[in-house]
Parts: structure tokens; C-alpha cells; sequence
């Protein structure tokens, strides 16, 4: 079958399913896909060579007459913060370069429940923590559309996996925009559900042994390059979990199945404070138009108690006193950190640079204060609860995923130039994605257009808290006014 590795999973396992196709040549063109893309993109760090035998066994059990589930042979990857029983899994970490879980994560557990084949693990930022995918351990993963840019981070090996057919599904995370932004950078949809809705056991950063720290804004989320597949994955992987009993028993929601003219849909192009590049503004006034002319209700809008400051601040700071517990801290470590802080707290305007105060967050890393931890989460009760009540009228708000399109790789903490300011780098990638991880909403990303130099750009699409089957089904309605997903030129 020809660019079956370009062919949804759903799609895959349909045609599996009724023997159109076995799952070991589905597998093998999968494995021919990043043999002859990898070694410049660098997306996939390790395969697992048990694969081949998997995809043996799922042919038998369908001649059999057995079917695993609703991705009967259909291969897969895995951000390599996944644990995955029997295969290396490192985090990009090199204390952790030669470890081998005994179980898999709990999303990754429900994967194979499912019938999906792990053929490997995707390549990320060092621990899940920069906006580039680099590590001490693999090469920088490269941009499909662009290898002299990044695919974003820390989920870059993930997006460019899905965006280049060497995997049609994947897990990723996304604790600050790890999922969004490389979506945006690739051209890929991706999906963020709410807060505390699925399971994180055996998920990387908590280094092996150490407690658990990381319980807030943290989520397992998915790439796809449709959203028929994302709402797959997210109901093959929530529900409660005996290994995290703080995931909220929370049921799938049911959809209103509104018609787009029945729909109150708010946008932005942009917060007053920090710019966006033009093109991305343009992308984002075409698409609403586009809306607007079926007879959406649209309406330009960002909720009046919003501090962005505020949100930035407190944002940083817990994530700050969670990464201060998550894993232990060593010179390297401190010999990698301050160069990036000073590069962040010295490079771009100064105004920017004062909006996130990120000189606040050193001490907070090497000395956790539990006091300060529980007053930013009384503070994050209010802030959500204002979020909840702003979105109450809207059906799904529109904005930037950043301020610009995928740019040239550099080093942690160099500023972006946007519209002839200079963006500090964590605010260039993260100040359109941090204030929804703070708070916890769904988010989707969906691919919209491109830039005047080829470079993807998507949107995100926000959500109310716990009504993801609701935000997929109008993502779907919006996305019909797009081109959708594009193949990346020479894949």
C-alpha cells in the first residue's frame, strides 16, 4: 500500500484489521521510514527490536480471529520520559543512560492494552525542560521543514516522528508547552487534556528513586496528524489509576455537537505586552475570518483579570520549587544552569525580561521552600477559577502558540528577534503556553498555515477544564477550514 506510514492510525488499523495490509509490512515500512530519515532529523534515539516479533504475533492473533484493540498492530513511539518495560528509557539524563524499566507507564501500558506495537522512544530536551530538544546523551533533533531550526522542545522528537512518517501516533507531555510549541514548529495536531485527567506513573522527570514532586501542570498528551486519531488516544488513556490515585475520576464528557454557526468562538492575536510575529498574527486573522464568514460568532477578546505577569511569575515559581525536589542536583548540573539563567536574565528587552523575573527562581531550585509552594498553589486555585469563569461564555478561545515560528537552533537562553524586539528566549516559546499549563485547561494545536519562509503555524485551542470530547469535536469543525496536515517536502 503506498505512504501507508503517511496514513492516520486510525486508518492504519482499519486496514490491518481487515487484512489489507499485514501488521509486519506496516511495521517494516515504519522502520524503512526512519532508516532513511533519522540520522538528520535525529528524532528516534532508540528502537526496540522486539518489535518484529510483536508484529508477528498481532498477524497470527488476527488469522486467529483474536483482535487486541482499536490499534490492533499499529506501531508507535514514545517520548523517551515514558518508562517502557524491557527498553531503555533515559530522559535525555545521563545518570540514566543505561536504565531499563521494569513496567511500563501507565499511558504506555493502556498503548499496548490497546493492541499498538512500541517499535522505540523519541528523542527530547534533557529531563522534559527547554523549548529545543537537546540532551547529554543524542544529537539535537532537527526541524523536518528546516534542519538549521529546531522542532521545539522538550517533545521535539515527537512532533518530527509524527510530522515525517515515522510514527503516526505518539506520547508526549507537556508541562509548559512541550507539546505545543513543537506541534507549531512541525505542522502536527497535538492535544493537552486537562490537568490531573491522565495518569503520570512512570513518567520522567522524578528521577528513579526519587519522591514524587511533579503533581500539578504536568500532563501526558498526543501527537497526531488528525484529530480522529487524537480523540483516540485520549480515550484509550484516561481513567483512574491505582499507581496515582489523585487522577479524577472524571467520565468522558459528552459533546454538544453544536453547529459551527451555533458556536461563540473568542480569539486574540496576540497579549499587549509581548509581540507576535506578523505572519503568525496574519495566519491567526485569516483563519477567524474564514469562521466568521460561515456565521460563527467571533469576537477578539482575552479575559479582563488576566495578569499576565502575575500568571508568568507564579507559573515559574512552581515549577521551580517542583523540579527543586525532582531530581538530585550535582556541579554539572549547576554548570549548565547558570549559564542559562544569566543568558535569560541578561539577553532581550528589559521590560520582557522583568515580566517573568526569572532571577526569582534560583533559589527557589537549589532550596525549596514548602512554604512558597503552597501559597502558589492557593494562588493558582484563584487564577483557575477566574479562567473558568472568563471562558464560561466562550465555546473555545483562539491564540498564538508563540511569538514566532521555529527558529535557528542556539544555545538555552539566547533571545529570539520578534517584529525588531528581542524576546527572551523562555518567553519567545512559553508565554502563550505556561498561563494554560498553570491553570490546567485542554489545549489543542492545530495547523493552520505557514510562514512566508515554509516554517509551519498552528493555534492553540482552548478548552473548558474536563470537556475534552467537547473541544475535540469543535477542533474537528475548525479544522475543516484549514489545509490541515502537510507532508514536510522530501518525505
Amino acid at each position: 500500500m503506498n505512504n501507508i506510514v503517511f496514513l492516520p492510525a486510525h486508518k492504519i488499523a482499519e486496514v490491518i484489521r481487515t487484512r489489507e495490509v499485514s501488521a509486519v509490512e506496516v511495521l517494516e515500512a515504519h522502520l524503512a521510514q526512519i532508516s532513511k530519515h533519522n540520522s538528520k532529523l535525529n528524532a528516534i534515539c532508540t528502537l526496540d527490536e522486539r518489535a518484529r516479533t510483536t508484529a508477528k504475533q498481532a498477524d497470527e492473533a488476527l488469522a486467529r480471529g483474536e483482535n487486541w484493540g482499536v490499534l490492533h498492530g499499529v506501531p508507535m513511539t514514545v517520548k523517551d520520559v515514558y518508562e517502557t518495560a524491557g527498553l531503555r528509557t533515559t530522559a535525555g539524563y545521563k545518570r540514566l543512560k543505561d536504565y531499563i524499566p521494569a513496567q511500563d507507564a501507565t499511558v504506555v501500558k493502556r498503548l499496548r492494552a490497546a493492541g499498538a506495537i512500541i517499535i522505540g522512544k523519541s528523542n527530547l530536551a534533557k529531563l522534559a525542560s527547554d523549548y529545543q530538544s537537546t540532551n547529554d546523551l543524542f544529537e539535537r533533533v532537527n526541524n523536518p521543514w528546516n534542519l538549521d531550526c529546531t522542532a521545539g522542545g522538550s517533545s521535539g522528537g515527537s512532533a518530527v516522528a509524527v510530522a515525517t512518517g515515522m510514527a503516526p501516533l505518539e506520547i508526549g507531555d507537556d508541562i509548559g508547552g512541550s507539546m505545543r510549541q513543537p506541534a507549531h514548529f512541525c505542522g502536527v495536531y497535538s492535544l493537552k487534556p486537562t490537568d490531573r485527567r491522565i495518569s503520570t506513573a512512570g513518567h520522567i522527570p522524578e528521577v528513579p528513586g526519587q519522591p514524587k514532586c511533579i503533581r500539578h501542570i504536568l500532563t501526558p498528551g498526543c501527537f497526531a496528524r488528525s484529530i480522529e486519531d487524537l480523540q483516540l488516544w485520549f480515550s484509550i488513556s484516561l481513567g483512574t489509576d491505582s499507581r496515582q490515585p489523585d487522577v479524577a475520576p472524571v467520565p468522558l464528557d459528552t459533546p454538544s455537537n453544536k453547529s459551527l454557526q451555533n458556536l461563540k468562538i473568542a480569539w486574540t492575536d496576540g497579549w499587549q505586552e509581548i509581540p507576535v510575529a506578523l505572519e503568525i498574527q496574519a495566519a491567526i486573522k485569516s483563519f477567524v475570518s474564514n469562521l466568521a464568514q460561515t456565521g460563527a460568532y467571533v469576537e477578539n477578546w482575552s479575559p479582563k483579570k488576566f495578569d499576565l505577569a502575575k500568571t508568568l511569575q507564579l507559573y515559574n515559581l512552581l515549577v521551580a520549587l517542583s523540579m527543586g525536589y525532582a531530581k538530585p542536583w550535582d556541579f554539572d548540573d549547576l554548570w549548565q544552569v547558570l549559564p542559562f539563567m544569566f543568558r535569560e536574565a541578561t539577553q532581550g528587552d528589559k521590560a520582557l525580561r522583568d515580566l517573568s523575573n526569572l532571577s526569582q527562581l534560583l533559589p527557589n531550585l537549589l532550596n525549596p521552600n514548602p512554604k512558597k509552594y503552597f501559597e502558589v498553589l492557593t494562588q493558582r486555585d484563584r487564577i483557575i477559577a477566574q479562567m473558568d469563569e472568563a471562558l464560561e461564555n466562550w465555546d473555545v478561545w483562539l491564540c498564538p502558540v508563540a511569538t514566532c515560528t521555529a527558529f535557528t537552533h542556539r544555545a538555552k537562553g539566547s533571545a529570539i528577534y520578534v517584529n525588531g524586539r528581542k524576546i527572551p528566549y523562555l518567553l519567545a516559546s512559553g508565554a502563550y503556553t505556561m498561563p494554560f499549563a498553570f491553570t490546567g485547561h485542554p489545549v489543542m494545536v492545530i495547523p493552520i498555515g505557514k510562514d512566508n519562509t515554509g516554517l509551519p503555524i498552528g493555534v492553540q485551542v482552548i478548552g473548558k477544564r474536563w470537556r475534552e470530547m467537547e473541544l475535540l469535536s469543535i477542533a474537528r469543525q475548525l479544522a475543516a477550514f484549514t489545509q490541515g496536515f502537510l507532508i514536510p517536502p522530501g518525505y
